[in-house]
């Protein structure tokens, strides 16, 4: 359930206004903007080191940006204090790329975390919720399993499961088909897009796999690093055929340099 805010506010579920986004002196992203409405399946695209995974770590509160805000549901997360940023982290959940497991719980151990840390539940309780969310992902017996046991997909599923633990209102992934094969990446997409009509879930990934965008973005924005920030927002299809920039155009279309894999999140 997202956060208490006003009506007005309720019409975005994110809201992201002239974000700058540095390291150092380097400024890697400048006068961000976009929005993204609930339900939507929204996609952050760019090639190799555009900043998109630089977008998302200041999104979700890993990084503090230089200058701007991010909204949740009306809500100021950028500049809220350290109770109403605790509140407003519960409501989302993070898919890191390749699933960032804790190696040494079992997959059970994993969803359980996040109950454990944030909620005062007890162990029944939290060991049918556990159940729950890894069934929701196609992982129901597989609990007591630890990571190394599982293949690539399923250690996205199971980080998908732990993402989910605390019904969140919004879920961010970051590269979440990297590595993997086109059939387990299309089944990924195909639980990504259940998550989002069963639960009404905003689904937001920074990618650059052009068969998930397609296949399941509502909307997207484009960064590119010579302009720092946003060249473009809108639906993929409607962008790849009509766009005026040639820099959208050549990417969608798969024109120019292959795009290499962005560096993911770290834990």
């Amino acid at each position: 359930m997202s956060p208490s805010a006003s009506p007005a506010s309720q019409q975005f579920a994110i809201e992201v206004a002239n974000l700058q986004c540095r390291y150092g002196e380097r400024v890697v992203l400048d006068n961000v903007s976009f929005t993204v409405t609930p339900g939507e399946i929204f996609f952050i695209i760019g090639g190799n080191g555009c900043g998109k995974s630089t977008l998302l770590r200041h999104m979700i509160g890993l990084k503090q940006p230089e200058r701007g805000s991010v909204k949740y549901f009306g809500r100021d997360f950028t500049h809220a204090d350290r109770a109403g940023r605790q509140e407003l982290l519960r409501t989302f959940g993070v898919l890191y790329q390749n699933g960032a497991l804790w190696s040494s719980m079992t997959l059970a151990e994993n969803v359980a975390l996040p109950l454990e840390l944030y909620t005062d539940i007890n162990r029944w309780e939290r060991a049918r919720i556990v159940a729950l969310k890894l069934a929701q992902v196609g992982l129901a017996g597989f609990g007591d399993y630890y990571p190394v046991e599982l293949s690539g997909g399923m250690k996205r599923r199971a980080g998908l499961a732990r993402a989910l633990a605390l019904d969140p209102a919004i879920v961010f992934f970051d590269e979440p088909s990297a590595g993997l094969d086109p059939i387990t990446s299309l089944k990924l997409d195909e639980l990504i897009r259940q998550i989002r009509d069963t639960l009404g879930t905003t689904i937001v990934i920074v990618s650059h796999e052009l068969a998930s965008i397609f296949d399941i973005a509502d909307r997207m924005v484009m960064i590119d690093p010579g302009a720092r920030g946003v060249i473009a927002e809108g639906e993929p299809k409607t962008l790849r055929d009509f766009s005026p920039d040639a820099r959208v155009q050549d990417f969608l279309n798969r024109r120019g340099e292959p795009v290499g894999q962005q560096e993911g999140l770290k834990l």
